[in-house]
């Protein structure tokens, strides 16, 4: 057998810790598949992460970056520094160096993969980023390779294990947002700072990534439409249950006539659905595609673990294909370099999707007639409407509608016109449907 591919680790905290974990544990196996051992000979760390059983009397660990990407000896460089500057500048440095790198680095790829890919082309080295979106989940690979063969119309993601967590508990305990948020803080769920699961930026890197791979279109981060779940009430969790649907938070990309859309948002999705049923911190990727039809890849979306295990398979994967000649190799974002597409990505307010609007209304006759008939005006027809009872002699009512499909920005001028009402009090909460 081959001598052993020689790697260097930058950052061997929890996910280091677990990839590190997995190729000692597995080392066999994974010679086996590869052709020739993976071992972790330099990595640069402040501290080690002690939750994995790995050792490290065969590392060289240094606290210097330079160390790990200078040396000859390291054939393949594992970033897992996070954030986009740092991380770009050791990327690239590898790169330069003639060194294959993986990532699971999704703020990276998705704001700076095209340069990043366009230095690695020119070098002739691979740049793998399997563990940037899904955790262990192989879903770049599943559209990348696997289905190769289709054109692909539609995905749409449970992509940010936080979100799922907040929301599967609001709806299975009643509770409000803010409280949810506080026990995903404590159980290590959410960050100190959530403002990137709970806003929808990480979803949207992920997404960016997704929509590149399947489509072959250019990275465009910032095209991404971002709506967080932060205003999501018990009442709207509790409303999509009576209406048989559940709140998700999903990343969707879609080819249409007009288009790419790209978009991380709240959605009712039908409660039958297999990713309606996705719950607490899991993930899964529904994609539908024109020969295989729609299949769904579900998993653990988070972890030193599996997120190891998608790094290792990376490290794999390039071993294999060290002696390939590089023209010869998987693209980088599936379609050939020369062959990307610069489709238009789809403005939000003209996509076009069924709503659901919830209001606050007076308890009077004639102010649900006004909001039909602005409806109306807008081309909106209703699917499907509620309205409660007040409760206690409360002056306010709930009113609840499901919309059938229309363009955005037409929705957009009836819930500006409904919320001018006089028997209408506050802000009228949208949220989108998807039907798949």
């Amino acid at each position: 057998m081959l001598n052993p591919v020689k790697v260097g680790i930058l950052g061997l905290g929890t996910v280091g810790g677990g990839t590190v974990h997995v190729l000692q544990r597995n080392a066999q196996e994974i010679a086996r598949r590869a052709g020739r051992g993976i071992v972790v000979t330099h990595a640069c760390a402040k501290e080690l992460n002690q939750t994995h059983p790995y050792r490290t009397d065969d590392i060289v660990l240094t606290e210097q970056l330079s160390d790990v990407i200078n040396h000859q000896a390291v054939d393949i460089i594992v970033e897992l520094l996070g954030g986009t500057t740092i991380a770009l500048d050791m990327t690239l440095q590898a790169i330069a160096n003639g060194k294959h790198v993986v990532t699971a680095n999704k703020a990276l790829i998705a704001k700076h993969g095209n340069e990043i890919f366009a230095a690695a082309q020119e070098k002739g080295v691979m740049v793998a980023f399997e563990a940037a979106v899904g955790g262990g989940i192989p879903i770049i690979k599943a559209i990348r390779e696997g289905l190769a063969a289709n054109e692909i119309g539609y995905v749409a993601g449970i992509i940010n294990g936080t979100s799922n967590f907040i929301l599967s508990e609001m709806r299975e305990k009643g509770s409000e947002f803010a409280d949810v948020l506080v026990e995903a803080q404590r159980l290590g769920y959410a960050e100190k700072d959530p403002t990137f699961d709970i806003e929808g930026v990480d979803a949207a890197h992920k997404l960016t990534i997704i929509a590149s791979i399947a489509f072959g279109i250019p990275l465009q981060f910032n095209q991404v439409y971002m709506e967080g779940i932060t205003h999501i009430s018990p009442e709207d969790v509790q409303y999509a249950e009576e209406l048989g649907y559940r709140i998700k938070h999903l990343g969707i990309t879609k080819r249409t006539d007009k288009g790419i859309e790209l978009r991380v948002h709240p959605t009712f999705v039908p409660n039958k659905r297999l990713i309606a049923n996705v719950e607490g911190v899991m993930n899964a990727v529904l994609v539908e595609s024109d020969a295989l039809g729609q299949s769904l890849y579900y998993g653990a979306g988070a972890g030193a673990l599996p997120t190891g295990s998608a790094i290792v398979a990376d490290l794999v994967d390039i071993t294999r294909t060290l002696t390939t000649d590089p023209g010869n190799r998987v693209p980088h974002l599936a379609f050939q370099a020369n062959a990307l597409s610069d489709i238009p990505i789809v403005p939000i307010e003209e996509i076009e999707s069924s709503y659901y609007l919830r209001m606050s209304a007076i308890d009077k006759l004639g102010v649900l007639a006004h909001v039909t008939q602005i409806l109306s005006n807008n081309g909106i027809s209703i699917e499907a409407i509620i309205q409660k009872e007040p409760i206690n002699g409360a002056e306010h009512v709930s009113i609840v509608m499901l919309t059938h499909q229309v363009v955005e920005k037409q929705i957009n001028k009836a819930i500006q016109a409904i919320e001018n009402l006089d028997g209408i009090a506050g802000l009228v909460t949208r949220i989108r449907l998807e039907m798949k």
